[in-house]
């Protein structure tokens, strides 16, 4: 099986701080990833160095067979598709939907003088109708809910047909609406055939689609566990990189985690 992504011994430090330290890792074609960690344990720099945006200070890194610092980005970039709140950022308010998923075919935010062919115009309208967006194509990016700007920011991630899917923290801020909507949605993409390779970061269980094969948990910048979902998603690997004793179960297709009751001295009534 091919790799999508090759880490070997990557450390990234900013400004003195170690941010991630000597990971290596792995992704081969058609696995679905999913990548937790708490708060500042160094997520979003791996996402960045994943898609080419941030080279490491030390190690190597492969993407889709480009060895980052040898490979001009420009040409690797077209093959990553990134969903982040950063890229979202970016969008114009002004600019509709149709053409904030339509400008990612030339890799750029907002309308200019650029030309963009029937094939381009189709493929925007497909991703905004798969996404539940088509009622909204002609709606300005500033007055959509939060839920809505994230689909938006997935469907122009995904206008390029890139290989690989990078979706950092999709579900963050959304009700539980929004989020089950998004999550069924990932779980469909996931779970086809023909969909590129996808890394999805997350904070929380719960916000695990089905069909998703693989975890990593980082702790600290470092790996604290990686494997098949069953293997690393379950209480101990989770206690141990979130530093909190923690219950982890499965049911229904959808993961589930809360913290163990402290003991309190107290006998529970019968």
């Amino acid at each position: 099986m091919s790799l999508v992504l090759e880490l070997n011994d990557v450390t990234v430090h900013r400004g003195g701080t170690e941010i991630l330290s000597h990971v290596s890792w792995e992704v081969s074609r058609g696995q679905r990833w999913v990548v937790m960690g708490a708060n500042g344990a160094g997520k979003t720099t791996l996402m960045q160095v994943c898609s080419g945006y941030l080279h490491p200070t030390s190690g190597h890194v492969n993407i889709l067979g480009y060895q980052v610092g040898k490979t001009d980005m420009r040409e690797l970039r077209t093959l990553v598709g990134i969903s982040s709140a950063a890229v979202a950022a970016l969008l114009p308010p002004s600019e509709t939907v149709h053409d904030s998923v339509q400008t990612a075919a030339y890799g750029i935010t907002g309308r200019w003088r650029e030309h963009y062919s029937s094939e381009d115009r189709n493929r925007a309208y497909e991703l905004i109708s798969a996404w539940g967006l088509l009622s909204l194509a002609d709606r300005r990016i500033g007055t959509l809910s939060e839920g809505e700007r994230k689909r938006v920011s997935i469907a122009r991630a995904l206008m390029c047909d890139p290989e690989l899917l990078i979706l950092d923290e999709p579900a963050a801020g959304l009700d539980v609406s929004g989020r089950e909507d998004l999550v069924s949605r990932l779980g469909v993409l996931a779970g086809d055939a023909a969909a590129p390779n996808l890394v999805l970061v997350t904070h929380h269980v719960e916000e695990i689609p089905p069909n998703f094969t693989h975890a990593l948990l980082i702790k600290s910048g470092r790996i604290s566990a990686s494997g098949e979902v069953p293997q690393v998603i379950s209480s101990q690997p989770m206690s141990e990189a979130f530093g909190l004793p923690l219950v982890v179960e499965h049911g229904d297709g959808r993961w589930y985690a809360q913290g163990k009751l402290p003991n309190t001295g107290r006998r529970a009534k019968d």
